[in-house]
């Protein structure tokens, strides 16, 4: 019994995504600005905490869109800007995006959550239209992609982003779910 306990804790802390963990990786990575939209799916667990983290800059805005130009004036000074939206958001900036991070080839890095995932499916299979289509969406504009659902994956945020300024190619980290508030 004394196994199987220890066995769930285990499995329990390995799907753990902390936002004080996404939040160490971002600013590990040299972002100084988070530019965003209110954002249910990350709000408690990384958006409340980002906004009141004196190392970063919160810029609200209103449609994601204007976050994507923002972004780009960030970069044209010399500043790393991470972009937080939800999917719909990003269903909604998919213009801008191709005109300005991919045509261009500007290092614009999104952290898009995925609002109301199916936790036992692949968001490539999800139940959800505006989920499913996501990733293939990305593919398909050639923007890097990473899937961020656990504390493990977490290491994967600092190089992407590192790797998207050093080639001046936009990046999306897709947050699989609710990031905790610890």
């Amino acid at each position: 019994m004394a196994d199987s306990a220890t066995s769930q804790t285990s499995s329990d802390q390995h799907d753990r995504l902390r936002g004080s963990a996404i939040i160490a990786a971002v600013k590990a990575s040299g972002v100084g600005f988070v530019v965003s939209v209110p954002d249910i799916t990350t709000s408690e667990g990384l958006l409340r905490p980002l906004a009141s983290d004196p190392a970063l800059t919160l810029v609200r805005i209103c449609k994601e869109d204007e976050g994507v130009a923002i972004c780009l004036g960030l970069a044209y000074c010399g500043k790393r800007a991470l972009l937080l939206i939800q999917n719909t958001g990003f269903l909604d900036s998919i213009n801008a995006l191709r005109g300005i991070a991919v045509e261009y080839g500007e290092p614009i890095c999104l952290m898009v959550g995925l609002l109301g995932r199916d936790r036992d499916r692949l968001p490539s299979q999800s139940r959800r239209l505006g989920i499913r289509i996501v990733e293939p969406i990305l593919d398909a504009m050639g923007i890097d992609h990473h899937l961020i659902e656990s504390d493990a994956d977490v290491a994967l945020i600092q190089p992407a982003i590192e790797a998207a300024y050093a080639r001046s190619r936009p990046l999306a980290l897709l947050i699989g779910q609710i990031p905790e508030a610890a």
